[in-house]
């Protein structure tokens, strides 16, 4: 009786499913074909749809043909096809990772065939378009086995964000490096980078269609393994899967298919996380959508939606000749950041803050040492900062210097030098004393202000101002970048907020703002003329280059204010990294000591990044070292601290301006290449 009552509501149950997946993935279909045929009428050209009409069936004149078939066609095709390898490839890495937040992105695989072609392009090889693809396979594989190992299949999004996070931030800071030191080599590689599906021909789409189908062909091959994972490695594994070699297929398709898409068409931004997430709420409702392959192919028909409805708004909002300069990557990496954000307010933050370190109050003569150790090796590195360069001096031309009687040549050297080095101490020391502070508030090993988005809201904001008024003094860049520092601080520590300042909520807020920001700056860049163009590019690569004693006062003024407060907080500071409960037993009114704290850290960090440009991960290692090496009272963290954020920047620039003389390297390239190893290892250690 059951049976018989059952089955035809079943079956009936199954029948609307399919009819309703079938109704979706046509309304995709025809969602994007509409876009397509709205991309192609749009351009600089005066080509409508009766001149594209004709030019498709061959009744057009030169003209008007040449810019269809050369230029329109190929690039809506390339639009189709990137969009579609990026979603497919988001699609499965989410399946067999279990994370929802797994993407190109999040992986660093855009990054590593990024940086890969970037030394191709560097080194003057000349390869076929399919050979290059190649090499971006390679580093996208690399850079996703990296994160991965370090994140590992259901253990949660922050981690595999944050390790995503660091190797992006360290591989571009490397390509970023590359661009600054062959600019003549790179011309126009900086725009490609944004993700710019502008084509010049058919060749490009024709060469990568092959390699993008092969890519999602393989895909298909596994998929019914693929959905044996959904039910956990244990449950897989007796169903006979063989998990660990499904999840490397998996991982080099995707990594595949993202390469192809960025030798097309540059790194375009969180499609591959966006497109997922979009049909993820068909699958509670339609059943087919639960398999990987239905979820495959209307994951790709959004991701070939979200990248050709991006070139169409941009093309559609802006003017024409300002639509060709806009790269299509800026609009999605925006769209995507707003999606990161709004899945960090959603995620439910039950995993704490990690337990601090293990408590340790190292002897007051410990201390001592310590610090007069960092006092001579600091010392150490200003002289030798001050002596070496370009140009090698002595401690005597010093001295004549510093009295007055030193030569023409020697003045204009330490008149150049000596306040850049000044520049990168007073930084070094502003970002982690910084670092310190919201650390302690937010009871957070890993916030940092690069990666919580304030250094890049702080960028964003010199970087305006930079672009459209080249000669702003000192203070009005520090102004602006404090401008822009105090806006991203209020969205991020704002929304982190409502959750008590959970280590989930806050880092997703903090990746999705720094996006946001990375993305306008590109879009400024990319609109500014060439001149201003390479002079942000310096400047946001944590450069001293230029940097007058002018340039040093506002960062100094702040950490003078911020020192201050910190020592005579101190004893707050110890109550509020604690716990929530021990401040208030004590009176500490925990709410505005946290809100002037984090005033404070975010002046500290407009300030230095006025003053050095966008130096990542000092605000995080110069903590962590320092209460490794002194314990975590802040009455000594403190010290220490400020003593080994200005070593390292003050380090990272000589270094930069030594290794590869008479070329420089910019100390927040530096920075990123040191922190990047350091911060997977908190990781690693953090897993444990």
């Amino acid at each position: 009786m059951t049976l018989t009552a059952t089955a035809p509501a079943s079956g009936s149950r199954a029948g609307t499913s399919r009819t309703g997946a079938v109704a979706v993935t046509a309304a995709l279909a025809a969602l994007v074909a509409v876009l397509a045929l709205i991309d192609i009428t749009q351009g600089t050209s005066a080509v409508g749809a009766a001149e594209i009409w004709k030019a498709v069936t061959g009744s057009a004149d030169a003209g008007d043909a040449s810019v269809v078939i050369a230029s329109r066609l190929p690039r809506a095709a390339a639009g189709l096809l990137v969009g579609a390898a990026l979603g497919v490839a988001g699609a499965v890495l989410q399946a067999v990772s279990r994370n929802v937040l797994a993407a190109p992105d999040t992986l660093a695989v855009n990054a590593g065939s990024y940086l890969a072609l970037g030394v191709l392009t560097v080194t003057g090889t000349t390869l076929p378009l399919v050979a290059s693809s190649g090499v971006a396979f390679a580093g996208a594989l690399a850079a996703a086995a990296v994160v991965l190992s370090l994140s590992g299949p259901g253990t949660g999004t922050v981690r595999l964000v944050l390790a995503g996070s660091a190797l992006s931030l360290g591989l571009s800071s490397v390509t970023e490096a590359l661009l600054l030191l062959y600019p003549e080599r790179t011309n126009g590689l900086y725009q490609w980078s944004q993700g710019s599906i502008s084509q010049n021909g058919f060749a490009g789409v024709l060469q990568m269609a092959p390699v993008i189908a092969a890519g999602i062909a393989g895909l298909l091959l596994v998929a019914r393994r693929v959905d044996a994972l959904a039910l956990g490695d244990e449950a897989a594994r007796g169903l006979g899967v063989r998990v660990r070699s499904t999840r490397t297929t998996v991982v080099v398709c995707a990594s595949l298919l993202s390469a192809a898409a960025v030798t097309l068409a540059g790194p375009i931004g969180f499609v591959g996380l966006c497109a997922p997430a979009l049909v993820r709420p068909l699958a509670r409702r339609i059943r087919p959508f639960v398999r990987i392959r239905a979820t495959l192919l209307v994951a790709g028909l959004a991701g070939a939606a979200l990248v050709l409805g991006s070139d169409v708004l941009v093309r559609a909002t802006v003017s024409a000749q300002s639509a060709v300069a806009v790269p299509t990557g800026v609009v999605t990496s925006v769209l995507g950041a707003v999606f990161l954000i709004a899945m960090a307010l959603r995620v439910r933050d039950t995993t704490s803050a990690p337990a601090p370190e293990r408590l340790r109050i190292p002897s007051t003569a410990v201390f001592v040492v310590t610090t007069g150790l960092l006092v001579a090796v600091l010392l150490g590195a200003v002289v030798g900062a001050v002596l070496l360069g370009d140009t090698k001096l002595l401690m005597g031309d010093v001295a004549n210097w510093a009295q007055g009687r030193a030569g023409r040549s020697v003045a204009f050297i330490l008149d150049t030098r000596v306040p850049r080095v000044l520049a990168a101490l007073l930084a070094g020391a502003a970002l982690a004393l910084s670092g310190t502070l919201v650390q302690a508030v937010t009871r957070n090993p890993l916030a940092e202000p690069g990666i919580l988005g304030v250094t890049g809201g702080a960028a964003l904001g010199a970087v305006l101002l930079v672009t459209k008024v080249p000669l702003a003094g000192s203070w009005n860049i520090a102004g602006a970048a404090l401008a822009g520092a105090a806006i991203t601080a209020v969205v991020v520590f704002g929304l982190a907020a409502r959750g008590g300042f959970g280590q989930n909520r806050l880092i997703l807020v903090g990746v999705g703002v720094s996006a946001a920001t990375t993305a306008l700056i590109s879009l400024f860049i990319v609109l500014t003329d060439p001149f201003n163009a390479t002079k942000a590019l310096t400047w946001l690569s944590g450069s001293t280059y230029g940097r007058t004693w002018h340039d040093a006062l506002p960062v100094a003024a702040a950490l003078a204010l911020g020192t201050a407060v910190a020592v005579l907080r101190r004893t707050e500071l110890d109550l509020i990294a604690l716990d929530d409960d021990t401040p208030k037993l004590l009176g500490l009114r925990t709410s505005s000591a946290r809100l002037g704290l984090l005033i404070v850290s975010v002046l500290l960090s407009a300030t230095a990044v006025a003053a050095a440009g966008t130096i990542g991960f000092v605000g995080l290692v110069a903590p962590h070292a320092a209460r490794a090496l002194v314990g975590r009272r802040h009455a000594r963290v403190i010290p220490v601290a400020l003593l080994l954020g200005a070593l390292l920047v003050c380090t990272a620039d000589l270094l930069g301006r030594t290794v590869i003389a008479p070329a420089q390297l910019g100390a927040g390239v530096v920075t990123a290449v040191i922190g990047t190893p350091y911060f997977l290892y908190l990781l690693i250690r953090a897993r444990r």
